[in-house]
């Protein structure tokens, strides 16, 4: 299968699992070590050199854009070791000339030492490094397999990020207690020299019966199920409006003291948006299926949420890139992204920013008991309300070729108290 030119002009987004969900933490929230109930009990979790060989090969060579990203996650990849990624270096050498490549590392942060540090400065590995704030709130989650909290070793492995000029970005979720301290996470992370940080929420429901016929503990994406089977999430999921009051607390801190010096990609995802050029992050665009999933093994799925036998797309080494993508546009998890939206979605004033979210949360109904609407609606919605005052402000700014740094000189206003624990000022 071919896909047309519209589709391949705008390119194709692999985010490779080389160790699949092995990790050596045991997150309370992570919804992907459960997937091991998906593989053999005698799964060996790790990329083989043949597969390893034919995705860079395949990846490189198909990609119809001059740049080629390879994002690396798990599980926990550092646990294959500094010699499996300089195979991946090696790999992609022959191809430099052609094409430009960049290779991303997500990594939990507890197993980086010096040796790995050099290694990712030396190739120019971006690292994203999980932290989800200080001690107390890193640690309510984020347990090693003896139960201990991983926040020292994390900020180990980040400050020798830091010594070796490693380029780096914060990835925080922001589970249910996490969004009641937001300014205490956001002034951990500038302590921390943290210059660039991703906040996302953390949404999970309980196993409805598909999942728990499966061995799963949490229910799949509502596009593989009934939605209605299954509404109550837990007890550690963000609840909507508290995501929505983090994001502003946060903001009101940022617009206020660190525009052009800390950047928090929620912030220029909304903005993004504002002056509207297409969404960068899969959850916020209009459709979906383009960001596949290759597992260990070389399976390729149509979605990070999308591990589940029924939305397999191939395999990489019998099937290439360009069709297993073609594939998931037409028949995978996010072909009715945009057509499925409920009519509350499609009259609502910052859709073109939310575009419905991810269809994975799409499970709660709206005032009229339709289906579809994304849990985190309200929260979505509140957040960019109140931010609009401040987008117009940056698209002037923009449009005369000034700073948005600039937009802190403008910002003055009497204290609000919002919908959450902590205060911030607005205009």
């Amino acid at each position: 299968m071919v896909m047309n030119q519209a589709s391949i002009a705008q390119g194709i987004h692999v985010v490779a699992k080389p160790i699949g969900p092995a990790c050596n933490l045991n997150c309370e929230y992570c919804f992907y070590l459960e997937k091991q109930a998906l593989f053999g009990a005698d799964e060996k979790y790790r990329m083989s050199d043949n597969v390893l060989r034919a995705f860079v090969t395949n990846y490189i060579t198909t990609q119809p854009t001059p740049a080629v990203e390879f994002v690396w996650q798990g599980g926990e990849p550092t646990l294959l070791g500094v010699d499996f990624f300089k195979r991946v270096v090696d790999l992609q050498k022959p191809f430099e000339k052609s094409k430009t490549i960049t290779n991303s590392l997500q990594t939990n942060g507890t197993l980086l030492d010096d040796k790995w540090c050099r290694f990712l400065k030396k190739h120019n590995f971006m690292v994203g490094i999980s932290l989800d704030g200080p001690k107390e709130i890193h640690d309510r989650y984020r347990r090693n397999r003896k139960g201990h909290g991983s926040f020292d070793q994390v900020m180990r492995g980040l400050k020798l990020l830091q010594k070796h000029q490693v380029e780096y970005n914060i990835l925080a979720c922001v589970a249910r207690e996490t969004a009641r301290r937001p300014l205490e996470v956001y002034h951990f992370f500038k302590k921390e020299g943290a210059a660039f940080i991703q906040f996302s929420p953390v949404v999970e429901r309980l196993p409805d019966s598909s999942s728990m016929q499966a061995g799963l503990r949490l229910a799949g994406p509502a596009a593989l199920t009934k939605a209605e089977e299954q509404t109550e999430v837990t007890p550690w999921s963000v609840l909507p409006e508290e995501y929505g009051d983090f994001l502003i607390n946060v903001y009101e801190e940022w617009v206020r003291h660190d525009v052009g010096s800390v950047f928090v990609m929620n912030f220029e995802w909304a903005l993004n948006a504002w002056i509207g050029n297409l969404a960068p992050v899969c959850v916020h665009a209009k459709t979906c299926g383009r960001s596949v999933v290759i597992e260990h093994n070389g399976d390729v799925f149509a979605c990070d949420h999308c591990v589940y036998p029924q939305y397999k797309l191939g395999n990489i080494m019998t099937d290439t890139l360009p069709d297993m993508v073609a594939k998931s546009l037409r028949s995978g998890f996010g072909v009715a992204k945009e057509a499925a939206l409920p009519r509350r979605c499609c009259d609502c004033e910052v859709l073109a920013a939310c575009q419905g979210g991810c269809p994975k949360h799409r499970f709660s109904k709206t005032d009229y008991d339709e289906p579809g609407l994304h849990y985190l609606c309200t929260g979505y919605k509140k957040f960019l309300l109140h931010i609009r005052r401040y987008l117009r402000v940056m698209t002037q700014l923009l449009e005369h070729n000034l700073p948005l740094s600039y937009v802190m000189d403008a910002v003055k206003g009497p204290l609000v108290i919002t919908h959450g624990q902590e205060a911030s000022r607005t205009q």
